[in-house]
């Protein structure tokens, strides 16, 4: 777990200009905390020790504003910026090099246990302030997600959704898929 916390301030140092060193991201940011408090919860939870697991990510909740259930998975180098009122909901599924910023929520909309719930972010997604993405939807590689929006539907790769509820403005086609 110490291992994943300096990586997780090592990538914090290069992608935040507010973080001035190392000590700075390991100590001070609650992304680093919630996330390490997440590692630990998700391995009880994996275990079928969740009252366990939802205690730890009840503290981490007290302590950082942040809210991941145990259940979610999530991939590496999670950015969460400014993260107070970040929810994460029990089967969302989160890529590599995530960024969310504040009052994101990866929430559900349906109340049946045991189906999927929540959204499936893809890698290098860009989740703005305030946005909420509901239900069984995915959000393709690269996309951007605008501050505020509301997202009820798929979002495909390279795109950028704003609004309420979330159009898509642009898509862009990423070069390195059609190399020859």
């Amino acid at each position: 777990m110490f291992k994943s916390m300096i990586q997780q301030a090592k990538m914090i140092i290069e992608r935040d200009p507010a973080t001035d060193n190392f000590w700075d991201a390991l100590w001070t940011s609650p992304s680093v905390k919630a996330l390490a408090y997440y590692r630990l919860a998700h391995r009880l939870y994996a275990r079928n020790k969740k009252m366990l697991a939802k205690w730890f990510a009840h503290r981490a909740r007290k302590a950082t504003g942040i809210e991941i259930h145990p259940g979610a998975r999530i991939g590496e180098n999670l950015f969460i910026d400014h993260g107070m009122g970040i929810v994460i909901g029990q089967t969302a599924e989160i890529g590599n090099n995530v960024t969310l910023y504040q009052q994101v929520t990866l929430g559900g909309i349906s109340g049946v246990q045991g189906e999927k719930r929540h959204p499936t972010i893809e890698d290098d997604v860009m989740i703005g302030a305030g946005a909420k993405v509901l239900g069984n939807i995915t959000i393709g590689r690269g996309a951007k997600i605008g501050a505020n929006a509301v997202v009820l539907q798929d979002i495909p790769p390279y795109a950028t959704a704003v609004g309420i509820p979330a159009k898509v403005i642009n898509k862009q086609i990423n070069a390195y898929m059609y190399v020859i």
